[in-house]
């Protein structure tokens, strides 16, 4: 998805990547004559184009990719949680995430992709991005000049469809932390968090990692679809939540019924066939490094839920479907930052590994940090998504992309995406609750938010 996603050198070494190729070592040859690696490479930002030197083939991939990444968040992550919390709070959940998509993608287009995705100025340029594509100025089809807006990261794609890819990724990142405060927060409070929490902790991570000038790109970080930017720090984000807000009433005393896992394993095939828009689009070509991403994602996807049921068989003596679909996450989580750095050998490793170690995070790793991480996103997007990011770093071939992987490295990625995380959504919970109430009264809870805060409920 991004240049230091590969490696961490220079721009044209990126770009070399980011074109369409069958192997590593025919990346140079096209770098050096594909006119739009040229154009982009002559600016330290976002260029324009020939349409002619773009590639169909990439440019269509990147559309499905698209598309495929929004279906996880909707109705994927809607019908995954939502099946999960109790009867009266369905719709409040759905709306949830769906408030949060409209929420992001206004914002997405006003600022937030400017400051991930373009070059920062001075001392900042490693921390944050500039304002040159503030309401996506200058992102536009010319087709009377035959010329079209093209990011540095992926000159050979409208940058149209890069900017609308990257707010996929934002829409979900931001949809996740949903999981871990649901039946208790002000919907209102949860739509206002959400948006700063885009602004202020997610567009900074992300320039960080995939901006190739972020300080963690320069570093040598490898990040190939999201395991730092995407689902350690929504997972950190969720458990800050969970503390904030407090536990549900009758936590660990009364039972909560999930409404319907059959919505929930819904919402799990939605996210598996839509992570291989996830991470085979991350490639940003239709090219051999997109049809392994996609491989080993699958590969991985099984293996974490094998892994997730054989320690769930050992500690309870049983097999859940929802289990199993928590498996199948952990091992899609995992996958994420590794999915075009890894053979399919190592995506089997990957899946067992995450599968078993998300089941502790859900269960013994919580029952330690005392947090009503509802849905446990902390011990599956957070924890999968450490495993993963470490992983990564053990298991990089640099046969595939070239580039070595550095454990340290990724563990120092590791600890500053999920302290900066930590430290900065309790800053945007602080500054929410100066304007809103974050969480509801107690007979709103107890009535269940779908009457009390939306007025609807569902039919029997």
């Amino acid at each position: 998805m991004h240049q230091n996603r590969r490696s961490p050198g220079s721009v044209a070494a990126g770009l070399a990547l980011a074109i369409p190729s069958l192997t590593c070592a025919q990346t140079a040859p096209l770098v050096a004559t594909s006119p739009a690696a040229d154009a982009a490479a002559t600016l330290p930002g976002p260029a324009l184009a020939a349409i002619s030197t773009l590639s169909g083939a990439d440019t269509a991939w990147l559309m499905v990719s698209t598309a495929l990444v929004l279906l996880m968040t909707l109705p994927g992550i809607a019908l995954f949680y939502g099946g999960m919390v109790r009867r009266l709070n369905v719709i409040n959940t759905m709306a949830s995430v769906v408030g949060i998509a409209a929420v992001v993608s206004v914002l997405w287009f006003a600022l937030a992709y400017s400051l991930a995705f373009t070059p920062g100025d001075g001392a900042l340029a490693g921390w944050i991005g500039g304002a040159q594509r503030m309401g996506f100025a200058g992102l536009d089809y010319l087709g009377s000049t035959g010329q079209v807006a093209v990011s540095h990261i992926a000159p050979h794609v409208p940058e149209s469809v890069f900017a609308m890819f990257q707010l996929t990724f934002a829409i979900i990142t931001c949809a996740l932390v949903v999981g871990a405060l649901v039946e208790r927060m002000h919907f209102g409070a949860l739509l206002l968090f959400a948006g700063l929490w885009l602004l202020l902790v997610y567009a900074p991570v992300a320039h960080w990692v995939w901006e190739p000038g972020g300080w963690l790109a320069q570093l040598g970080a490898l990040d190939f679809a999201g395991g730092a930017v995407v689902h350690i720090n929504a997972g950190a984000a969720a458990l800050v939540c969970a503390y904030a807000l407090g536990p549900r009433q009758g936590y660990g005393r009364e039972p909560f019924i999930p409404f319907n896992l059959g919505l929930t394993m819904a919402g799990t095939g939605l996210l598996w066939v839509g992570w291989f828009g996830f991470n085979a689009g991350s490639a940003l070509a239709a090219d051999g490094r997109a049809g392994l991403a996609l491989a080993v994602t699958h590969i991985a996807a099984a293996a974490g839920a094998l892994s997730w049921m054989a320690a769930e068989w050992l500690a309870r003596k049983r097999a859940s479907l929802l289990g199993l679909c928590s498996g199948v996450v952990a091992g899609l989580v995992a996958i994420t930052p590794a999915a075009g750095f890894v053979t399919l050998r190592s995506a089997l490793i990957i899946g067992l590994v995450a599968g078993a170690v998300c089941y502790w995070g859900a269960t013994g790793l919580k029952r330690r940090l005392r947090a009503d991480d509802s849905l446990d996103v902390f011990g599956v997007h957070g924890v999968g998504g450490l495993v993963g990011a470490l992983l990564t770093g053990l298991l990089a071939d640099p046969a595939i992309a070239g580039v070595e992987g550095s454990v340290l490295t990724q563990l120092i990625a590791c600890v500053a995406v999920l302290a900066y995380s930590l430290v900065m959504t309790g800053v945007v919970l602080w500054i929410t609750s100066r304007v809103a109430r974050l969480r509801v009264h107690e007979v709103d809870e107890r009535t269940g938010l779908d009457l009390a805060l939306h007025n609807e409920q569902l039919g029997h």
